[in-house]
């Protein structure tokens, strides 16, 4: 790897703003991450950096981004964000395999869970809807292996945002939760 790649990895794990996302940068170095998922892409900044850190980590790979989102469905209230037609066309200037699933993460793990296995990483927005979320833990198991990292952020007071690791036993937990309120 060249100097020029270690300082601009080293930056975006130690460094980066906002300070949330550097356990991102951190994940994706640890396990030269190929496969990303995003449920919540907003305005497709954090998403750009993910992929071209990948890049820079696995240079001679291709790196297979996939974003949920709700792009022209979004509210007021859902923050800010861009439509499906420019957040493909930002994404794709980045060289990865690109694939954004429109709708609410049930609905497109509903439609895609089984097309989106073996992922390295899954970063889960915390301004999913918390119901629909709930009921989309369901799918989370099948798309990932026995390396797979999962963070979720969650809000704290003063309006931080925090990136949590969720562990494959609670990751289980809750796929089972919802499991049981299928059979019922």
């Amino acid at each position: 790897m060249s100097v020029s790649k270690y300082i601009k990895i080293t930056y975006r794990s130690y460094f980066s703003q906002p300070a949330s996302d550097r356990v991102i940068f951190k994940a994706i170095r640890r396990l030269k991450a190929q496969r990303i998922l995003e449920c919540g892409i907003g305005n497709t900044q954090r998403a750009r950096r993910i992929i071209e850190t990948a890049q820079l980590v696995s240079p001679d790979v291709e790196i297979n981004y996939t974003g949920i989102d709700l792009f022209e469905a979004r509210t007021a209230a859902d923050g800010p964000g861009v439509s499906l037609k420019l957040a493909h066309r930002q994404l794709s200037t980045t060289g990865a395999k690109i694939k954004l699933i429109p709708g609410n993460p049930l609905s497109a793990f509903t439609r895609a869970a089984n097309s989106l296995g073996n992922t390295d990483l899954v970063i889960i927005s915390a301004r999913q809807n918390p119901s629909e979320m709930s009921a989309a833990w369901f799918y989370v198991p099948r798309i990932l292996h026995a390396n797979s990292i999962l963070f979720e952020e969650q809000g704290h007071l003063g309006g931080q945002i925090q990136l949590i690791s969720v562990s494959p036993q609670e990751i289980a937990k809750r796929a089972g939760e919802n499991n049981r309120r299928r059979a019922a």
